[in-house]
């Protein structure tokens, strides 16, 4: 089998990789999630890239959960996470993993360090540590208890790991080089006290790796041979590579890309932490908010968000995404797969004063022009309809102004032609009821009236139509980099309209909508049904409107 042509830079290695026989030809990578809340449209790119890597390359890719900090990680955050993963189209290797799977081997490899003379036991305080490794122009200090011999670090840590010592008093360091230029390799921490249960392991624990530690040697322990990760951690790689050399483990590659910032939304799971504990969301599944569940919630469908991460690449530098790219995405599959009905969401009462009281029809109307296997519906049809208010003017503003005025003739959709005759309204001038008149001979499919109609509106009939609730969502922040500011927090940014509920009235067909079916409304945008809808009321959400402003 011949080997796949590179697409971009970590491809690349990979290739090279191959072409020298390196790992007898296996690739294999991984998706490290902390299961500390929920996964953003940052962690979709780094999704979308191991697994397409791993496809591409005919290779495996393992979901491992970072879970080495009891305090933030919580069981019901590994199981959305793992339903994230699978709704964005993707199965991993086996079953899920867990750091705390090698609580084990990680001891015993701290042990190897502490034999080697390679890591110490400090009774430094966290200020005292931060203040001994120096600055970028000044070279750390060295701890006064980094001279302890490797009898005496072993019997320290094996205390630690026994109870013995309360949460802060004592930690494992790595012994590396206090003038390093790489202040991450100025003796790292290794190993902390935390006499708090653990999710999966309970009291067995009472210290827990830090990342750095935990993070290299559990891709080592799984074979991982190309561990992919965003910018940030690029200068974790020279730690994560001494102790690769230190404990002569497999030699796993770190390879690091730029993360996934979009224009208008938050990437950082402390602050979507916050938004949800301040009440300015719902939940983590909102749909203001940029994390997967909330974009599922809103209706985005998970190949867009592929053909989003797909569509900017993999780079080497940060970069801000448009909110407008990532709607485009969304539009493109949306008009292939959503169903057109019809909904009015500003309703006025629309007479047609020409068809006979008490009379109704059933018309019909497809359900996707963009695709024929979708068929056709059924619709109801009697005198009295909504329509839009907007879609009516006392006075036309001008003469390509095609939608209702008085004296205008205007086509409803799968329906008839109406002649506007005019309107009732209250004291204050508000239109109450729209009267029209209609064209027999003008029904859709079957038009010999020769009036020509250039406007076309959507309606609903009054008599069967069923309320809605629907969730007008709009961009959670004002500012499309609200983490940017020096001068101001995040939550300065926060868009006091970006949610507004209203009641519209829908063809009686929607009543039948599932939780997650996502339509578009003629004319007004696409929705889909929420999870708070019922059979007695039926919840939609803004998922996006019909134009896009990206120019792409």
């Amino acid at each position: 089998m011949s080997t796949p042509t590179a697409d971009n830079f970590i491809e690349e290695f990979i290739v090279t990789d191959l072409e020298n026989g390196k790992h007898d030809g296996r690739i294999h990578t991984r998706f490290p999630p902390e299961p500390n809340g929920y996964l953003h449209i940052g962690h979709a790119k780094a999704i979308v890239i191991n697994f397409e890597i791993g496809k591409k390359f005919g290779g495996k890719t393992n979901l491992r959960m970072d879970d080495t900090n009891p305090t933030t990680e919580e069981t019901h955050f590994v199981t959305n996470i793992e339903n994230d993963i699978r709704w964005l189209g993707y199965e991993w290797e086996g079953e899920t993993l867990y750091a705390s799977n090698y609580f084990g081997e990680l001891y015993q490899l701290a042990l190897r360090l502490i034999d080697k003379g390679l890591a110490f036991v400090d009774d430094s305080t966290a200020e005292e540590i931060a203040a001994q490794k120096g600055d970028i122009d000044e070279p750390g200090t060295n701890s006064p208890f980094r001279d302890r011999t490797p009898a005496e670090n072993r019997d320290l840590f094996e205390r630690m790991k026994a109870g013995e010592f309360p949460d802060g008093s004592k930690v494992l360091r790595a012994k590396i080089d206090m003038a390093h230029p790489n202040l991450l390799l100025r003796d790292p921490v290794l190993y902390r006290i935390k006499h708090e249960a653990h999710h999966r392991t309970g009291d067995e624990w009472c210290i827990y790796p830090l990342y750095d530690f935990a993070h290299g040697q559990s891709d080592s322990i799984e074979g991982i041979t190309h561990s992919l990760c965003s910018l940030e951690f690029r200068h974790h790689r020279d730690l994560y590579n001494w102790l690769i050399e230190a404990l002569g483990i497999f030699p796993s590659r770190q390879i690091e890309f730029a993360r996934m910032n979009v224009d208008y939304l938050i990437t950082s799971k402390r602050r979507l932490k916050k938004l949800v504990e301040e009440g300015i969301v719902a939940g983590w599944d909102d749909p203001r908010m940029g994390t997967l569940a909330g974009m599922r919630r809103k209706g985005y469908p998970p190949a867009a968000l592929r053909d989003f991460c797909l569509r900017t690449g993999v780079t080497k530098r940060d970069n801000q995404q448009e909110f407008g790219l990532l709607e485009h995405s969304v539009r493109e599959v949306l008009n292939e797969t959503a169903d057109r009905y019809m909904a009015v969401l500003d309703p006025v009462k629309l007479v047609i004063t020409n068809y006979p009281a008490g009379q109704s029809e059933i018309l019909t109307a497809e359900n996707n022009p963009q695709d024929e296997s979708r068929g056709e519906r059924e619709i109801p049809f009697s005198r009295e309809l909504w329509v839009e208010r907007s879609d009516y003017r006392k006075e036309p503003q001008n003469r390509k102004y095609f939608r209702m005025a008085p004296d205008k003739d205007v086509r409803l959709k799968a329906a008839y032609i109406l002649h506007i005759e005019g309107h009732e309204e209250d004291a204050d001038g508000n239109v109450t009821q729209i009267n029209a008149t209609y064209y027999p001979d003008s029904r859709s499919g079957n038009d010999t009236s020769g009036i020509k109609a250039k406007g076309t509106l959507h309606w609903v009939d009054a008599a069967t139509a069923i309320d809605l609730e629907v969730r007008q969502y709009d961009k959670l922040f004002t500012d499309p980099t609200p983490m940017d500011h020096e001068d101001k927090d995040f939550m300065d940014f926060i868009n006091p309209d970006s949610l507004k509920i209203i009641t519209a009235k829908g063809e009686p067909a929607l009543a039948q909508a599932k939780v997650g079916d996502t339509f578009q409304f003629l004319r007004m945008g696409y929705y889909t049904v929420d999870p708070d809808a019922t059979e007695d009321k039926m919840v939609f959400n803004l998922t996006c409107g019909l134009k896009s402003s990206w120019k792409g």
